[in-house]
């Protein structure tokens, strides 16, 4: 990790004095993600569970908003904020102990993921025209929840947890074609470091009008975390729409 942020870092500052937005710029959006989830969960109790094949966790709703700042400032970077919850349920059933649910021939259980990040990014503009590549450094605030009940029964209940703030590397890289308004691009948050790794990226093509910005792409989410004795190793993936302004 520290190695990590020491290259970004020193990526930034070599950066820094070159590349600003020659005008103050202010955008926003909001997007929906088809996303759907596989991987496993396991808990201080040394049980594992399948997310998908012994969940049935389906997607249930998702939120996804995102808000930037640029300026022409050269030596303070520019700031972008992004939020994301996604929620899941099911109902399934678990063939081995899990957490404080014992199954012994098999147990029918509910099921509710909550997972909610919230990222704080500041990056300055590599390149800006019709190639255009920032590079930065995100803080983000992951929190997540599983929580498995029996059906009828005892209703015994385990509840997962992870929550951490993370650094990580940021990069985003868009390829404008001149005077049509339609660009194609990616960008990606980063880290990996003792075992645990979380990795978050989207390609998508753009169509911008006016002040409108429309856009279209695929969204992949990895997150291999361990909190305590709680550990998430999971894969969220899925297309995704969205809509914005852009100033």
């Amino acid at each position: 990790m520290r190695n990590l942020i020491v290259a970004a870092g020193g990526s930034l500052l070599l950066a820094a004095p070159f590349a600003h937005a020659d005008v103050v710029g202010l955008g926003a959006s909001v997007s929906y993600w088809d996303s759907e989830l596989t991987g496993e969960a396991a808990d201080k109790s040394g049980g594992e569970v399948d997310v998908e094949n012994d969940l049935d966790l389906e997607n249930d709703s998702n939120a996804n908003a995102s808000l930037y700042f640029e300026h022409p400032v050269p030596v303070l970077p520019n700031v972008r904020l992004n939020y994301t919850l996604v929620q899941q349920s099911g109902r399934g059933e678990l063939g081995a102990n899990f957490g404080g649910i014992n199954v012994g021939s098999g147990v029918d259980v509910r099921s509710e993921l909550d997972l909610e990040q919230l990222d704080f990014t500041f990056y300055y503009e590599v390149l800006d025209n019709w190639v255009n590549l920032d590079l930065g450094l995100t803080a983000r605030d992951l929190s997540g929840e599983l929580v498995v009940r029996e059906i009828g029964g005892a209703a015994q209940v385990s509840k997962t947890e992870v929550d951490a703030v993370l650094p990580m590397g940021y990069l985003a890289a868009r390829f404008d074609l001149p005077l049509t308004g339609v660009s194609i691009g990616a960008e990606g948050n980063f880290v990996s470091y003792s075992g645990d790794s979380l990795h978050d990226f989207n390609a998508y093509g753009q169509f911008e009008m006016a002040v409108i910005q429309l856009r279209a792409g695929y969204r992949q989410m990895s997150i291999d975390y361990e909190d305590d004795d709680d550990r998430l190793d999971v894969e969220i993936d899925g297309p995704f729409v969205s809509a914005g302004v852009v100033f």
